[in-house]
């Protein structure tokens, strides 16, 4: 039997997967909580192609995880930013980039802090940082 999808799948890791487990769509996630919220910035930064972008922020759109917004500079352009369900995202993205570091980065290249929410202690000063301006005049929606 050739599976699809995990949709309807009765385990929540395989409908999880189904919905977002795709690698652009976490990176997607991960430059949204780096800051990044205009589809130009999200293409520079993983030299995606425009129609795979469009196709993965459409569905993040309807999935709830990003929402489509005006641009915050008043101009004609919009911008997407995490709901509340795309910061929900926040512990599986700093889980992934954690085993990331742990497991999969060359001996001699430094590991990178991970974010942290305010109000949460991170590893060291430069997390705080970091974090501090990463967050910062952010709203949950």
């Amino acid at each position: 039997m050739k599976r699809t999808g995990f949709a309807k799948a009765d385990c929540p890791v395989a409908r999880a997967l189904d919905a977002i487990g795709d690698w652009w769509s976490l990176l997607i996630v991960r430059d949204a909580f780096d800051g990044l919220r205009r589809f130009g910035d999200f293409q520079k930064n993983l030299g995606i192609a425009k129609g795979m972008l469009t196709t993965r922020l459409r569905t993040l759109v309807e999935l709830g995880v990003l929402e489509q917004v005006a641009a915050s500079d008043g101009s004609a352009y919009h911008e997407y930013v995490l709901t509340k369900r795309g910061h929900d995202l926040f512990p599986v993205v700093v889980g992934l980039r954690q085993w990331g570091e742990a497991h999969l980065s060359p001996a001699a290249k430094p590991i990178r802090c991970c974010w942290t929410r305010p109000g949460r202690r991170s590893a060291n000063s430069c997390c705080r940082r970091r974090a501090a301006s990463r967050w910062a005049g952010r709203t949950r929606r």
